[in-house]
């Protein structure tokens, strides 16, 4: 790979790190890092209906699988970003082949190429 493909890459994948912890940053402001009463507004501590509290609770637990799928996927792109360092960045971890600009283009975190990745998720690893 050429030093300015790899170093577009790279921008590529600081910029997405970059987003996620805004994105995380938020989501933890919004309602991770307050209790239920504070996300509410509410004063006491139950709700003034039961289908209320049901959708209070239902809003923190989808902001707590967003923030974890977020994390997950920043812990991706610093594993590409150590690859890049290490200089192992754009070799398949399966079959040590170069995993192709157009794969990387899409999927700048990829670990696998294309045809270990099908066959990873197929089953056949």
């Amino acid at each position: 790979m050429r030093k300015r493909e790899l170093e577009r890459l790279k921008k590529k994948l600081l910029e997405k790190r970059e987003k996620l912890i805004n994105e995380v940053r938020l989501l933890r402001k919004g309602n991770l890092d307050t209790n239920l009463k504070e996300a509410t507004g509410d004063l006491s501590s139950h709700s003034h209906h039961m289908a209320d509290l049901g959708t209070d609770m239902q809003e923190r637990e989808k902001g707590f699988f967003l923030a974890s799928h977020q994390k997950r996927f920043l812990y991706h792109i610093d594993q590409a970003l150590r690859r890049i360092n290490d200089r192992t960045y754009g070799k398949c971890e399966t079959c040590a082949k170069s995993i192709g600009l157009d794969r990387l283009l899409a999927v700048p975190h990829a670990r696998f190429c294309i045809e270990c990745k099908s066959a990873e998720e197929s089953g056949k690893s």
